[in-house]
């Protein structure tokens, strides 16, 4: 008889490293060579007289695997700390998107009626588009999206997930 499967659940893993060429290829590197998938990825250096950088990976597993991926990219060397923001407490993510919708009419104006409700500001306008900006957690700009297909949904770009835990206390 074989073990009960374990749920597969998406994890926020926010990574703080030495801001120094190569880092993110180890960390996407670990990723691929052991198959895990990443869903979501964005760095950015958030201490310059550190030097340090915050890697924010959106990746998903059963838990033996998300605690293999946890010990593995801690393992790295030029990775100071691990941290699951989706266990370890209260935290805010967000998320960036561009969205561009052509259309004229009625669609155009529905367009504009639904991008008020959540709350997208238009970057740009055109007499036949509109790119939108819309900040939100990724479900909200994944609802968003699925509402603009049917009003002529052109292109999107999304930033992936940034994330912070809440509190005083630092990474």
């Amino acid at each position: 008889m074989s073990a009960p499967k374990q749920p597969i659940q998406s994890h926020i893993l926010s990574v703080l490293v030495d801001n120094e060429p190569g880092i993110l290829a180890r960390v996407v590197g670990m990723f691929s060579g052991r198959g895990y998938n990443i869903e979501s990825l964005t760095v950015a250096e958030v201490s310059d007289a550190a030097h340090l950088s915050r890697i924010t990976v959106v990746t998903s597993g059963p838990a033996n695997v998300i605690e293999q991926i946890k010990a593995q990219l801690g393992r790295l060397v030029p990775v100071h700390r691990v941290h699951d923001l989706t266990v370890e407490g209260p935290h805010v993510a967000r998320e960036l998107a561009l969205i561009k919708v052509a259309g004229t009419g009625e669609k155009r104006v529905e367009s504009l009626r639904i991008a008020d409700i959540f709350r997208a500001r238009a970057v740009d306008s055109t007499i036949e588009s509109f790119v939108f900006e819309l900040t939100g957690t990724p479900e909200k700009i994944s609802a968003f999206i699925e509402l603009m297909k049917p009003l002529g949904l052109v292109d999107v770009s999304r930033t992936g997930v940034v994330a912070i835990s809440r509190g005083a206390q630092a990474m």
